[in-house]
């Protein structure tokens, strides 16, 4: 017999409040933008599959194995044409189809977003906005759901 059953004080109910899959992601996205080499902006995204475990974690960066020359984070305008967004690295972790929902830190630009609703993608949260993207139209035309989060677990 365990403890449980010879003592019933001992099971723990049930959470109260348990965050849902799309605050989860985020908390993950967040911890991944932590890995940005990017000191202007760090944004980080999850993949989430259909039976709601994450497949993939990643955030903005150069390309793997490149190291910036002394300088390069200096001028904002001039590195951010070399930049790879998080969406990119993300989307090269799975397949087309094989991803429910992605969250990201700031709403994808309007490339990420055509990207996004090519592989499939029908949920995408963010957290922060991003003034210059047609997601919302992009979105609308392809019924994607996207949707901004303002609760969600905060790191640090």
């Amino acid at each position: 017999m365990s403890p449980s059953e010879s003592d019933p004080s001992l099971i723990s109910a049930a959470p109260t409040e348990r965050i849902s899959i799309p605050e989860y992601a985020m908390a993950l996205a967040q911890v991944a933008s932590l890995r940005s080499e990017d000191p202007f902006r760090k944004v980080g995204a999850v993949a989430i599959d259909h039976a709601n475990r994450v497949i993939g974690t990643a955030y903005n960066g150069l390309a793997p194995g490149f190291v910036a020359p002394v300088g390069f984070w200096a001028d904002r305008d001039a590195r951010q044409k070399f930049m790879l967004h998080a969406e990119v690295n993300l989307c090269s972790l799975f397949t087309r189809g094989s991803v429910k929902l992605v969250a990201v830190t700031a709403k994808p630009c309007t490339s990420c977003m055509q990207m996004l609703c090519a592989y499939g993608i029908r949920e995408i949260y963010y957290r922060d906005e991003y003034p210059a993207s047609e997601a919302n139209l992009l979105a609308e035309l392809y019924g994607v759901q996207l949707v901004q989060l303002t609760r969600y677990p905060h790191i640090g």
